[in-house]
């Protein structure tokens, strides 16, 4: 009779990935959820600090099942569902806020506190985050509620639709027009507001959106 081969660390905590996953959730997310500790299920926590791999707790297991309607058998399946992809965890915050200081560093790319997470599995840039977009200014590209992916790690071209940080603090999403050393030429996604053109002395960064959950 054939043995089966051993349970691994690796697919407990994949499989613990895809259960968040599938409740819409993040690692941490799901523990939160689950009522434990936020970092219960973060990565730094599946490795002891002698450098061997840690087995989660049957308990926080027990839990996230519980808070996640799910059984014992589905859990089981997600165990060898090797074909999906656990979707990694995306920095959120909403439109407003990214213009207040202490989400960005000079490079647009996102720091600080204060960010939620969605789990997003397409996006490849590490650095990639999602703003949620409010009100109707961008429509018909954008409505109130959309989510955007932006990747400031992905080359900016001309006819991308970009966000642009200005050094007063304003965010823009528009198209780029044209961009050079001195300037930077963007069109309205909305007729109904104005193109603009800035000088690059006033822009702090420029990222390149990927997606938009349209």
């Amino acid at each position: 009779m054939a043995r089966s081969a051993p349970l691994t660390h690796a697919q407990i905590w994949a499989a613990i990935d895809r259960l968040a996953a599938r409740s819409g959730l993040s690692a941490s997310g799901l523990a939160k959820k689950a009522d434990l500790d936020p970092t219960t299920f973060n990565k730094s926590k599946r490795i002891t600090p002698e450098g061997r791999a840690r087995w989660p707790s049957t308990e926080s297991v027990a839990k996230s099942l519980a808070a996640t309607g799910t059984t014992v058998g589905t859990f089981l399946s997600l165990l060898t569902d090797s074909g999906k992809q656990a979707p990694q965890a995306v920095p959120l915050i909403g439109f407003a806020e990214a213009g207040s200081g202490g989400y960005f560093d000079d490079g647009g790319f996102p720091v600080g506190k204060g960010w939620e997470e969605i789990p997003f599995p397409q996006v490849s840039d590490e650095h990639a985050y999602a703003l949620e977009i409010s009100g109707d200014s961008m429509k018909p590209a954008y409505r109130d509620g959309d989510i955007i992916i932006v990747s400031p790690g992905s080359p900016v071209r001309r006819g991308d639709r970009v966000v642009v940080k200005t050094k007063d603090d304003e965010v823009i999403v528009k198209e780029l027009r044209r961009k050079t050393t001195k300037t930077i030429e963007l069109r309205s996604l909305n007729s109904e507001h104005r193109d603009r053109t800035l000088p690059m002395s006033d822009v702090l960064w420029v990222a390149r959106i990927v997606w938009a959950s349209q």
